[in-house]
């Protein structure tokens, strides 16, 4: 069960203005890495599961960061099927970033109120994250896109929330 609902773990990415993101296969490196980024004042981390066995290795930094940093907010990004996004969820991620608009991570994401944030990049996908109940997009490649798209998204609708992401 979610520690944290996926509107605070909304708000926290939205007053923190970005959110870490680190991976490494050795677990004591990923402490001090995750211990830095608090005592600098963060307040989320972002995990890329992109190694083999990040599933452990996540699992070993949520119970560090429950125990050791008191308001730490664990996700996972890179997930590109619902198995990993449940598989995550159920080592106590609370929000969960996707490469890509995926319908099927939206609905487990959905069932267990966990924020879900899918790369998007187009407004087509933007608009259909938002329907099935986005947040805050991941627009991705953010660095092919620049602030010009994101000022053209937010024209028409300024409700969308929108973190670039991928070389920005």
């Amino acid at each position: 069960m979610a520690q944290y609902s996926r509107l605070e773990v909304a708000s926290v990415m939205k007053e923190t203005g970005m959110v870490p993101l680190f991976y490494h296969p050795n677990v004591e490196l990923g402490k001090k890495v995750l211990k830095a980024c608090y005592d600098g004042g963060a307040r989320l981390m972002e995990f890329t599961a992109r190694g083999d066995f990040a599933f452990e290795v996540f699992s070993e930094l949520n119970k560090y960061a429950i125990k050791e940093l008191p308001g730490m907010i664990m996700g996972v990004g890179s997930i590109t099927d619902a198995g990993a996004a449940s598989m995550f969820m159920q080592m106590g991620a609370k929000f969960i970033v996707t490469p890509s608009l995926r319908e099927d991570i939206a609905i487990v994401c959905n069932r267990r109120k966990v924020l879900w944030s899918p790369g998007c990049g187009s407004l087509t996908e933007i608009n259909r994250a938002e329907e099935l109940g986005c947040e805050i997009v991941k627009l991705f490649p953010g660095d092919l896109y620049g602030p010009g798209f994101v000022k053209a998204i937010k024209g028409p609708q300024p409700w969308t929330s929108i973190m670039p992401t991928g070389g920005v």
